[in-house]
């Protein structure tokens, strides 16, 4: 199942190119979640909820993709993580850009997972606001993990049972010598979506196709089976310093192939599987 925040906070089932309007499941779900919960309440419903959001999808008219304003998939998160250095080929292209061996750059398990500002976070049918165009403003190509339920010290044979779904995300990056966090943590600067595909319509996230282009041009092609750590060590990594919860954002890294992105261009971030992200860079207002 394909599910989308759509318009002014509606939820919808994407069936073929359109959008069916289950906003009435989201309405009865959120009505009776506290208001101190930590997480998002319709990710945390939805195994029970599947069912009767699938038959209302059925009953609904679809409206055109086209015709509607795609939010992130995730209303409420508790945090988005970030996984640095996960493939090989891209600590390689860094350590050549910055003349230092490839053995020299912390790998995942000295530097950690870091965490990027939920205000970074948008949808497909906004823009990303370039803060500073003085500056190198790069793209990195990711594949996003939505948790579906919560958990700690998760091991790695049971990490995709937290799993809720997949979406594409554009991990933006403005390069200089401040924290790494700080840099990526620019308003706009964490592009997901079109949509959170279930984890049932992806049983093997670790061997997925990805591809980004910039203007048309690929500039970054790989496959998660490339990943240093996969999902399942992600998860299991994550979980041992930070307690997951429902709806949180996982961006599971980067392969090789990051370049300049500037205002007017429109950057494509897809899988087969998930669908396609593509945004437009602005210049900050």
């Amino acid at each position: 199942m394909r599910i989308c925040r759509f318009d002014e906070d509606r939820l919808g089932v994407v069936i073929g190119d359109n959008v069916h309007d289950v906003t009435a499941a989201q309405e009865e779900i959120r009505k009776h979640a506290r208001y101190d919960m930590m997480g998002d309440a319709v990710i945390a419903a939805l195994p029970e909820w599947r069912g009767r959001i699938e038959e209302m999808a059925r009953k609904a008219p679809g409206k055109p993709i086209s015709q509607v304003k795609l939010l992130p998939p995730v209303a409420r998160f508790s945090k988005v993580m970030a996984a640095p250095t996960n493939y090989s080929d891209h600590i390689a292209e860094m350590a050549a850009r910055q003349g230092t061996p490839a053995d020299a750059h912390r790998g995942i398990q000295a530097a950690g997972i870091f965490l990027k500002a939920n205000s970074s976070v948008i949808g497909m049918s906004e823009t990303i606001p370039l803060r500073f165009p003085d500056r190198l403003n790069e793209h990195e190509l990711e594949i996003v993990m939505i948790i579906g339920k919560k958990g700690t010290n998760i091991s790695m044979e049971n990490a995709l049972d937290h799993v809720a779904g997949y979406c594409m995300g554009l991990d933006m990056t403005v390069r200089g010598k401040e924290d790494r966090s700080f840099r990526k943590s620019i308003d706009g600067y964490s592009p997901i979506g079109p949509w959170m595909v279930t984890a049932d319509e992806i049983p093997d996230p670790d061997n997925l196709d990805i591809e980004l282009t910039v203007n048309g041009v690929t500039k970054q092609k790989s496959n998660t089976k490339y990943l240093i750590y996969n999902c399942r060590k992600l998860i299991e990594f994550a979980s041992s310093h930070y307690t997951l919860h429902p709806g949180d954002l996982y961006f599971t890294g980067t392969p090789a192939g990051v370049s300049p992105v500037k205002p007017g261009d429109w950057v494509t971030a897809s899988s087969p599987k998930i669908g396609e992200l593509k945004i437009q860079a602005t210049a900050h207002k």
